[in-house]
């Protein structure tokens, strides 16, 4: 899995060099004194849009993983070091990172990565479809980030299947609130929390899961997938590769493995198959009406390789649908 993208990290307490990195340019991170952040400055040699391109990351807007405001990202999360906070502000062409806790090293080192500096690819061919063609002109700062950390974002795609995404968020933050740690750090938002560890996951019992909102069938794929952590982490760097290895866990199905590599690698290519709303989403932006999956995945044939670029594209284009199918109901799986 991608991680440093050859940033180096200075622990001394006034070296700041540069440091070439694919796609951009990062200073080595310093520490300037004890319990201070580990900090670097991004430049990127690409248009970088850091809140189009980081957007999916937060799952919803009560994610206490996330939180966005005036003039940044506060994100928190583990890494092999141990729990992070990481705080990104955008500053013209430059980003300004920096991070706390056993993690911080891990979490600047990942930074270029994490913010499009290996998304590399020819120019989307926008021929004979005006809403890619705008969107595109309009956002060139768009990125496909990766995280380098799959359980993170497999675990709430998996939440997320086949309900509502307000049931979903909820469920997804009374677990994290509950059973995750604060986020280190000084002045990081009150409310943020860092994932729960393996072994947290492992220990929540089954009513906590039912408290949350989320059925047994979900649960137990979760806990499959914890079960594996070490493995998953070892995944791949290849998305269709990672995908298909996802895909052989039980209740682990293309759109969930394609929400998960989107974000922890990158992978221009996953398309999240299945969703309720993308294909006629997809259909009338490219073809002025609705389409089915199978619809949807003839007309993103002809940018195979780039298919969930095109799509994250389109999402960002501002087209508003009119949605006239019958809306979702949201269950309360606590009560049951």
């Amino acid at each position: 899995m991608p991680g440093t993208s050859g940033v180096t990290t200075e622990m001394t307490s006034a070296t700041v060099a540069d440091v070439d990195v694919p796609s951009g340019r990062a200073d080595a991170a310093s520490r300037p004194a004890a319990g201070a952040p580990v900090a670097t400055r991004y430049r990127p040699r690409h248009p970088l849009d850091l809140r189009a391109t980081l957007a999916p990351l937060g799952r919803g807007p009560g994610d206490p993983t996330t939180s966005w405001d005036a003039t940044g990202l506060w994100r928190a999360f583990r890494t092999p070091g141990g729990p992070a906070t990481l705080r990104l502000e955008q500053r013209g062409d430059e980003v300004d990172a920096r991070a706390w806790g056993p993690g911080a090293a891990h979490a600047i080192a990942a930074v270029p990565a994490l913010l499009g500096a290996q998304d590399t690819a020819d120019p989307l061919d926008d021929r004979g479809h005006p809403v890619l063609r705008r969107s595109l002109h309009r956002n060139p700062g768009l990125r496909l980030g990766r995280t380098g950390r799959i359980l993170e974002s497999l675990l709430p795609a998996i939440i997320e299947q086949r309900v509502t995404s307000t049931e979903a968020f909820r469920a997804w933050a009374a677990l994290v609130r509950r059973h995750g740690e604060p986020a280190p750090g000084p002045h990081t938002p009150e409310r943020m929390r860092v994932v729960p560890a393996p072994q947290a996951w492992r220990a929540i019992p089954s009513w906590q899961w039912h408290r949350a909102g989320v059925d047994p069938r979900r649960s137990r794929v979760a806990l499959e997938a914890v079960r594996r952590a070490a493995a998953l982490e070892r995944l791949p760097a290849g998305g269709a590769e990672a995908r298909r290895a996802l895909q052989s866990i039980p209740g682990i199905g293309v759109w969930t493995a394609a929400e998960a590599v989107q974000r922890s690698h990158g992978d221009p290519d996953a398309v999240s198959v299945g969703d309720y709303n993308l294909c006629g989403f997809v259909g009338h932006a490219l073809v002025g009406h609705a389409v089915d999956d199978a619809g949807m995945l003839e007309l993103l044939e002809p940018w195979a390789g780039q298919r969930h670029r095109v799509v994250r594209m389109l999402l960002a284009s501002g087209l508003r649908v009119e949605r006239h199918g019958p809306r979702a109901t949201i269950q309360d799986h606590r009560r049951h």
